[in-house]
């Protein structure tokens, strides 16, 4: 049975790219792979599939007594429920190191870049293999995805580097452009329910014991989706009883370099304080936060430490 190479819960574009040019790359290394997601692919990432002429890789919730190789995450709470019944391979990934463990050595790469896909760049030319162009193509709208269009504070010279290189590759000329219409199918949110609006890009986190989830929407202006707050506050609260200390949702304006946040919480204060604000209105504005990897998920480990 092919091993699986799966990205985490919700997926985004940088998950479900990372795990299908991943299996592309590990074909060309002779291993027997096929890509798997945690979900059905969000408006932006179906965008990216199609404009490239991909196929949406397989959705599974089950991974036990199958050999899987992580990408774009190495937490457990972002795993399928059942992945200690399964083997861990490998990991690819560009965030903190996370509580997976394995029964052998694995091969891991972790490197602190903004996206999955830069790091895989860099394996192809280890390697020494040809990136095909629509793979090219979608793995520069996962970096710019990541990026925010290169705006992100996790945005690194590696991941300009190789943008610029895929896009050559793929024939693009003007990436942001390419990056603007990324955003634009990613803020698409008419007939959206308001859970599937904040699990676009959900992740659950152990914060010193308490679970806390963390979503993020980036659109191109928070008028966009205005009138639905209410509706996404109350959503909030229902997820926040299904075991949560914190149901947060980050909404990103990519214009305006910033964050509209809003939460159901246990402790409200205590989240504000973490970005140095003080709970006297919500939703609080988050100026100049895009990153959830490093400007909203540090900031909560260091407040449930205290």
């Amino acid at each position: 049975m092919s091993a699986i190479i799966l990205g985490h819960k919700n997926p985004d574009t940088d998950s479900i790219i990372s795990a299908i040019v991943c299996a592309d790359l590990y074909a060309k290394r002779g291993l027997d792979v096929v890509p798997a997601a945690q979900g059905a692919p969000a408006p932006e990432t179906a965008f990216v599939l199609e404009r490239f002429g991909l196929k949406a890789p397989e959705v599974v919730d089950s991974v036990a007594g199958r050999d899987v190789y992580l990408v774009d995450y190495s937490d457990l709470a972002q795993a399928p429920a059942d992945f200690k019944d399964a083997v861990l391979k490998g990991i690819v990934d560009h965030h903190k190191l996370g509580d997976v463990t394995s029964s052998a050595p694995v091969e891991c790469v972790i490197m602190p870049v903004g996206c999955t896909n830069t790091i895989l760049k860099g394996m192809y030319d280890f390697f020494g293999f040809e990136i095909p162009a629509n793979l090219a193509g979608a793995m520069l709208c996962a970096i710019l995805s990541d990026t925010v269009i290169f705006k992100s504070p996790t945005t690194t010279e590696a991941d300009r580097k190789a943008a610029a290189e895929l896009a050559r590759i793929a024939g693009v000329e003007d990436v942001n452009a390419l990056g603007m219409e990324l955003f634009t199918a990613k803020s698409a949110v008419k007939g959206a329910t308001p859970k599937s609006l904040i699990c676009r890009d959900f992740k659950d986190f152990n914060m010193s014991g308490s679970k806390v989830g963390v979503g993020q929407l980036e659109l191109v202006d928070l008028s966009i989706i205005e009138a639905e707050i209410p509706a996404l506050l109350e959503e909030l609260g229902r997820m926040k009883s299904e075991g949560r200390h914190t149901a947060m949702l980050l909404l990103t304006d990519i214009m305006k370099e910033g964050s509209l946040l809003l939460m159901a919480s246990d402790e409200p204060e205590r989240i504000a304080k973490a970005f140095g604000k003080e709970l006297a209105a919500e939703p609080l504005w988050l100026d100049g936060v895009l990153s959830r990897k490093k400007q909203v998920v540090p900031n909560l480990e260091a407040a449930f430490k205290a």
